[in-house]
């Protein structure tokens, strides 16, 4: 008969794996309601912060951005809890201090949710980790070779973009193109069908020329 304990720690461990995976599944959701605009309030404000935020980091430092949004911030609070404080005073009334309510939330981060985002935070660097070495040490030479190229292209798109540039422009893509692509899936899919089979075709050309010490990772 197996120990209650160990029952025990095993009923947890998988509890904490399913909510784990379902907190991802939440999260994946969520970001696909907002980028396919299903609320369109919150999508347009989600995305003007973000484009605000990167055109403001494409114009000042980061250091600057980060310490005028405190700044805005902090003359906010101030601002309301000094009105607050004119009000109470002339009312002479005793409602206590306006943030009361949202000082006594505790904004602590639990200790398994915190091990939860890092333990998944860790999967994606794992995975991350052992495709870059499949990929470096040319474990599949054409898959190698793939990104060699891609790597080449991003050479001339950083000669004439930079950092911050590609971020707004990605941004931008993210907030539109999956809404292009929900409208216009049939036609979409059509091309990039084509696209794919002629890259297919030549790379299975490329495979038959490699000598065959050079395909054994394919065929092993």
């Amino acid at each position: 008969m197996a120990d209650p304990m160990t029952q025990s720690s095993q009923i947890s461990s998988s509890q904490g794996l399913a909510d784990g995976q379902n907190s991802a599944k939440d999260s994946k959701f969520a970001v696909k309601d907002l980028v396919y605009w299903r609320d369109p309030k919150k999508s347009g404000v989600v995305f003007g912060v973000s484009m605000l935020l990167l055109l403001s980091l494409a114009a000042f430092s980061i250091v600057s951005v980060v310490s005028y949004i405190l700044l805005a911030l902090l003359c906010v609070t101030i601002s309301f809890r000094i009105y607050k404080s004119v009000v109470q005073a002339v009312q002479k009334s005793s409602d206590g201090h306006p943030f009361k309510a949202f000082m006594e939330k505790d904004v602590s981060v639990p200790p398994e949710t915190f091990r939860k985002h890092v333990d998944q935070c860790l999967t994606y660097v794992n995975r991350a980790l052992k495709q870059m070495s499949r990929l470096f040490l040319v474990e599949d030479l054409v898959d190698s070779l793939k990104l060699a190229v891609a790597m080449w292209l991003l050479t001339y798109v950083g000669a004439v973009f930079n950092g911050i540039t590609i971020l707004i422009l990605a941004d931008i893509l993210i907030f539109t193109m999956p809404l292009v692509y929900e409208k216009n899936k049939t036609q979409i899919d059509h091309y990039v069908d084509i696209a794919r089979t002629q890259i297919n075709t030549t790379m299975a050309k490329l495979q038959e020329k490699l000598p065959a010490s050079m395909k054994r990772g394919k065929t092993e």
